[in-house]
């Protein structure tokens, strides 16, 4: 069986608190698992607010943190658009879920 390879979008705070409970139990019962977090709208605030072990899995959308006019001071990983992460990230075969 192929290694699972998840995205976990998050687009608001309380989608990020999910999606971060989803990658830690997902990495207990399938350590080899890939997983990406993909924040985006309300959820990049909150991810700059509130470190988590999970933030090595995380990446925030440039354009949400541009439109909230926020500063990446936490040097989290970025991706360039949300959008485009997604689109790619399913044409790659990654299982999409909404946290």
């Amino acid at each position: 069986m192929p290694a699972l390879r998840v995205l976990l979008h998050a687009p608001t705070a309380e989608a990020l608190a999910r999606a971060r409970r989803n990658a830690r139990n997902l990495g207990k019962a399938r350590p080899d698992a890939e997983v990406l977090i993909l924040a985006n709208a309300g959820a990049v605030a909150a991810a700059l607010a509130t470190p988590d072990e999970t933030d090595p899995l995380l990446r925030l959308c440039r354009n949400s943190l541009a439109a909230q006019g926020l500063d990446n001071t936490a040097g989290l990983a970025e991706v360039e658009a949300a959008v485009v992460t997604l689109a790619e990230r399913q044409a790659e075969g990654w299982a999409y879920i909404r946290a």
